[in-house]
């Protein structure tokens, strides 16, 4: 099996380039909601469903829910 020998220049290059699509992928998701609970309103504007689609995404173990409250998250 060959080896391939890694050069100091060959890891700056990988730190540029890895810096790079983190901040790709921050600008990315910076309009995007951080909270870690969405409730059902913010889930189907953020999807683009319906009331429906997202009942029957919750059902069928396509979206993960909790209840709390009486609010579904």
């Amino acid at each position: 099996m060959p080896s391939e020998i890694l050069t100091t220049d060959d890891l700056r290059e990988f730190k540029i380039e890895l810096f790079d699509e983190l901040k790709k992928l921050f600008k990315e998701n910076q309009g995007l909601p951080s909270k870690k609970w969405l409730r059902s309103g913010e889930v189907r504007k953020l999807l683009g469903i319906s009331p429906g689609t997202l009942q029957n995404m919750r059902v069928n173990g396509t979206l993960p829910f909790t209840k709390m409250g009486g609010v579904l998250y």
